[in-house]
């Protein structure tokens, strides 16, 4: 993977773990669900966008549609490995490296996806893990703009952020446990 842009902060920064007992509830469908030919229609026709996921950016940007913000981590469900020139055209905008454990949501994350709102948009990568980055891009993306994430064998979700789901992820963060993110190397709990 490329090593440009910010690295996120120390071992010691503020981190939020997912509990067993919310697992069922962020596996829910938070938007729905299209695939293949439809899918692509619908990128197309999106406005402002992010996206959560290899295959949903590399997606868009195949499509000629750049989302406002890409977070990745070089990796698929299926273990296959993503070039790391896919992301280049969203890259150019604007690269950021943060580490984000399997089952976490770190602050370096959060902070990223804000950052980059704020100043034009570009490529997160992630060394660790990025699902739950959609919930930083809910959070953190304009009222009105649209969240794409992957859900592996099914298609693309498409949530819209608006007032209800923003204030749904505010509580979902909520229901994580605060901890310290783990050190390099070191399992997730």
């Amino acid at each position: 993977m490329p090593r440009a842009g910010t690295r996120s902060a120390s071992s010691d920064e503020r981190a939020w773990a997912v509990p067993e007992s919310l697992r069922p509830t962020l596996a829910e469908r938070y938007g729905p669900v299209y695939a293949g030919a439809e899918a692509d229609r619908r990128i197309r026709a999106l406005r402002t966008f992010a996206t959560c996921g290899d295959r949903v950016t590399a997606r868009a940007i195949e499509l000629g549609h750049l989302p406002l913000i890409g977070i990745v981590d070089y990796t698929t469900r299926r273990q296959e490995r993503i070039a790391p020139g896919t992301f280049e055209p969203l890259a150019l905008r604007r690269r950021v490296r943060v580490t984000n454990p399997a089952g976490y949501l770190t602050e370096a994350l959060r902070s990223a996806v804000r950052r980059l709102v704020a100043s034009g948009g570009g490529l997160i990568e992630v060394d660790g893990e990025e699902d739950l980055g959609s919930l930083a891009l809910v959070e953190s993306m304009p009222v009105g703009s649209i969240v794409l994430y992957g859900i592996p064998g099914e298609g693309v979700s498409f949530v819209l952020a608006d007032a209800i789901a923003k204030e749904h992820v505010r509580l979902l963060i909520g229901q994580l446990e605060m901890r310290r993110r783990p050190r390099a190397n070191a399992p997730a709990k």
